[in-house]
């Protein structure tokens, strides 16, 4: 296990992957992870979550998001509306969720790439098709989380992004 610290100075986009399975023990962790996170009301967390390691299903995703394509894995967030304490603001537990995740695949020796879908409708609309949700009124695919092993030039490493001058006191 790698130290928290660590954890969140390392994480970094993973865009390209070995070609290496990635086992379910290790995203159902992952998907442990992104349920601990905060939400807007304990027990009114909208999140739900779809996997897919099927290649013919990466490959459609990939279509719309084409970073998903050559993913080992994939996790579709999906915001069940209904479910949610804040019916306008669900965006803010579902990406709660989201980062959660992607620290847990870097604790796992994993890397991740956060594929944005929400707010955009089209999109969300064609996700939702390929991954059985007909109709986005009240079950909206959120992102798209690629997980697996990073390929050589890809491993999670520091990268300072720390910047002094967009630190503000009192007022902007």
């Amino acid at each position: 296990m790698v130290e928290f610290e660590e954890i969140i100075n390392t994480r970094r986009s993973i865009r390209e992957y070995a070609d290496k399975e990635v086992n379910d023990d290790d995203i159902l962790k992952i998907i442990k992870a992104g349920m601990q996170a905060p939400g807007s009301r304990l027990g009114a967390e909208p999140w739900e979550f779809v996997v897919i390691k099927n290649k013919e299903t990466l490959a459609k995703l990939g279509e719309i998001k084409p970073r998903v394509t050559n993913a080992p894995a994939a996790i579709v967030l999906v915001a069940n509306i209904e479910r949610a304490f804040y019916k306008t603001v669900w965006q803010q537990d579902m990406g709660a969720a989201a980062e959660n995740m992607l620290l847990e695949a870097v604790n796992l020796g994993l890397g991740g790439l956060w594929n944005g879908v929400a707010p955009e409708e089209e999109r969300m609309t064609k996700i939702g098709k390929i991954i059985g949700i007909d109709d986005i009124a009240e079950t909206k695919p959120y992102c798209i989380i690629t997980i697996g092993y990073p390929a050589e030039g890809w491993e999670n490493k520091f990268m300072d992004k720390f910047d002094e001058e967009r630190i503000h006191y009192e007022k902007y």
